[in-house]
């Protein structure tokens, strides 16, 4: 069974392969809807929105913001400076880490609930476990940021996650904290693979701002591996990736 609904301002697509699990799948959807009503910062009404124009405290904040809050700190420290969910304005915008963490938990929530195989995809940030409809392994296809209904490369992540930034569908909304005046034109696309979709969601926006170094930083983190693809089109890909293009 396989369902897309917008929630988060993107499509986000769940297929739970050789099981009937419309429960599970309905609760799946309500969590992301859950997540986008408390962290959004395109809802008025948001916890997110409410703290940015000072209508609570930071002493006052909810448990689940204090994690999102926590782990941005740990991952600000992690990327030096390179990720970081406060914005030029002074506001924060937690995003780079609430899609990551939204998936974890949908993967977190439908193992719970029996579902031994399923993907879930959230804009480029996927989570899977198991076998595919058809007994083999599930695929990701890494998009052409210059075309972009041809995809450039196919990897198998076997239960890894895999986590894409880029400006090539939603324009320059990742910014260089250490300068972000200066608009990130040398890379267009970034594609992390990692132990789970939340290191490699938060990992993946730290390397795009990071622009041509990225990379060399995915490179050097334990147990990743990464896919860049330049403004010119070249591709560069750390030293296991190969790997993952195998079935």
């Amino acid at each position: 069974m396989r369902e897309t609904r917008l929630i988060m301002g993107m499509p986000i697509e769940i297929e739970i392969a050789h099981d009937s699990a419309q429960d599970a799948l309905e609760a799946a959807f309500a969590h992301l809807v859950a997540v986008d009503e408390r962290f959004s910062p395109y809802k008025n009404d948001s916890e997110v929105s409410r703290m940015n124009r000072g209508e609570i405290a930071p002493a006052d904040v909810s448990e689940a913001m204090r994690e999102v809050l926590a782990l941005a700190e740990r991952t600000k420290s992690e990327t030096d400076g390179y990720f970081d969910i406060r914005r030029p304005d002074g506001s924060i915008d937690p995003s780079g880490i609430v899609k990551g963490l939204a998936i974890h938990d949908v993967a977190t929530l439908l193992t719970a609930r029996g579902c031994e195989h399923f993907f879930v995809n959230a804009g480029g940030d996927i989570a899977m476990s198991g076998e595919n409809p058809d007994g083999g392994a599930w695929s990701v296809g890494i998009r052409n940021p210059f075309t972009h209904d041809e995809i450039v490369k196919v990897i198998y992540p076997r239960g890894k996650g895999v986590a894409t930034s880029g400006s090539y569908i939603r324009g320059a909304h990742i910014y260089n904290p250490h300068a972000p005046a200066e608009e990130l034109r040398d890379i267009v696309s970034m594609t992390v693979i990692g132990p789970d979709v939340l290191d490699a969601d938060r990992f993946a926006t730290a390397a795009f701002a990071m622009g041509k170094g990225g990379i060399a930083f995915v490179e050097a983190l334990p147990g990743f591996e990464g896919y860049v693809i330049d403004a010119q089109g070249i591709a560069t890909m750390t030293s296991g990736f190969g790997a993952l293009t195998r079935p």
